[in-house]
């Protein structure tokens, strides 16, 4: 028997768009309140969802391990759970009985979970956490294994039921001593599993790391269920720290800095590439960004020194009216700005759009559309405006919402409130876009490579090849986008 089984909700086969991508990540968050957890002598072992298939998967594990606790307990560094999506919801409930089933204590952590505690709650849930989980999930433990007298309403960041009503406990104070964090519980992961789905689809071996926690700004679309509304960092030598076990344990080729913004306090990021190369270090990586956080100081040529080989920003759109709308905070003269700069250093820029926000009109889509040919990024990330709980946009549009109010999976995009423009239109425009995009993209591939810019290798065949779909492919879609914008 062990104390504490932990296991998340996110399974990438339940995820088809994900699963067809293949980039898989250990669930860091889990991770750390697992190491959080043995740091303080508690016995711990992990189901990990992410390459598995299915929630029955769990009885094998409960039937060898037997645990007195099972957490559910969601990587919050995972983009992917803060969409809340519904196939990973219904994934959680029936694995809580699953675990009921067994006899645990079933604990649940996560942005849906926070949002929606009660229906948790009502799915064979014990307790769930609200907010930051490591303390909270330790005082939990404490309570149910240890025989400590601290009942549930006088632990932080908690909700139960208590005669059959759903009660919260006081939001619990996000730590900001980040560096007395022990590192994530690599030793419980298989990652000889992740390693071999990398290399065999990407020819590489990628890996997850986060430097801070929260977001200061004020996007007002963005939810921020388990942070909140502040932002702490890591030391750049406790990330080079641990960068440096990694290299040593788990041998990545390249590292993904899961944080919503890397690098934001002032003079971090140009103190982490100095003690990157004093250690030659030599990782390639790729991180989170803001346009206006770029144009600053050195940041660019620091993240160049450092390793920084792609940076995603959320561009989001392409209409200056749009953006002042999001409360985004950001300009279209930093988008380009941004974007020449990053090409000057040899640095990939990768775009965050999203079509659909109140408001919205022909212009701006056209604006967006428009950017995107002139900046031609790297790659690009297309979303629909999602509604979260907590948001101000959920708030406009709360009213409105339809029967459906989550995705159920992250290709989805389902409209769910009434946009300038019918769901179809923007299934269809999300499809367009992508087609223009990646035409576009193999013209610039055959100009180079006629140019002698790029040398030839075998995985520009695939591109080459389907710059001849994309073409009439777009087409159609443009002249369908023109009977849907009337209807």
């Amino acid at each position: 028997m062990i104390d504490i089984l932990l296991t998340h909700s996110y399974f990438i086969h339940f995820d088809p768009k994900q699963e067809r991508a293949m980039m898989p990540y250990p669930p860091l968050g889990t991770l750390y309140a697992a190491s959080y957890l043995e740091q303080r002598h508690f016995t711990v072992d992990l189901f990990d969802t992410m390459l598995s298939e299915s929630e029955e998967d769990l009885r094998a594990v409960l039937q060898r391990t037997r645990p007195a606790i099972v957490a559910i307990y969601d990587d919050d560094f995972n983009y992917l759970n803060k969409m809340c999506l519904g196939r990973m919801r219904e994934a959680a409930f029936r694995m809580a009985k699953i675990a009921k089933e067994f006899g645990a204590f079933v604990v649940i952590h996560g942005s849906d979970a926070t949002d929606h505690a009660q229906e948790f709650l009502d799915q064979s849930a014990d307790v769930v956490i609200i907010g930051e989980g490591e303390q909270t999930l330790f005082e939990i433990s404490q309570h149910v294994i240890r025989g400590h007298k601290q009942e549930f309403e006088t632990i932080p960041g908690v909700a139960f039921k208590a005669k059959g009503t759903v009660t919260r406990s006081p939001r619990r104070i996000p730590l900001k001593a980040l560096d007395n964090l022990p590192f994530p519980a690599w030793h419980l992961i298989d990652i000889a599993r992740y390693e071999k789905a990398w290399k065999k689809r990407h020819g590489y071996f990628s890996i997850n790391v986060v430097t801070t926690r929260g977001c200061p700004y004020h996007c007002n679309w963005c939810a921020k269920p388990i942070y909140g509304q502040v932002y702490n960092s890591r030391s750049p030598e406790n990330v080079v720290e641990e960068i440096k076990v990694l290299k040593r344990t788990l041998r990545p080729d390249h590292i993904w800095f899961a944080d919503d913004i890397f690098g934001l306090k002032p003079g971090w990021v140009t103190k982490f590439a100095e003690l990157v190369e004093r250690e030659q270090l030599g990782i390639r990586f790729k991180i989170q960004s803001r346009v206006d956080l770029l144009l600053e100081d050195n940041t660019i040529d620091a993240l160049a020194r450092a390793g920084c080989v792609e940076v995603w920003v959320g561009a989001e759109s392409g209409s200056q009216r749009i953006l002042d709308a999001m409360e985004k905070g950001t300009t279209i003269s930093q988008i380009y700005g941004a974007r020449a700069l990053l090409k000057k250093y040899g640095i990939k820029t990768s775009f965050f759009l999203q079509f659909g926000y109140l408001g919205e009109d022909k212009n701006d889509i056209d604006a967006t559309i428009q950017m995107v040919k002139d900046l031609m990024p790297d790659d690009l990330g297309i979303s629909i405006s999602y509604p979260l709980p907590g948001t101000k946009f959920y708030e406009k549009v709360r009213q409105d919402l339809r029967d459906k109010q989550n995705w159920v999976d992250s290709d989805d995009l389902a409209l769910m409130f009434h946009g300038t423009f019918s769901p179809a239109y923007y299934r269809r425009l999300h499809r367009y876009v992508h087609r223009l995009f990646r035409f576009r993209k193999g013209l610039q591939l055959i100009a180079d490579l006629l140019t002698l810019k790029v040398s030839f290798h075998r995985k520009q065949l695939r591109a080459i090849f389907l710059t001849g779909y994309f073409a009439p492919a777009a087409l159609i879609d443009r002249c369908k986008l023109l009977f849907l914008v009337h209807r």
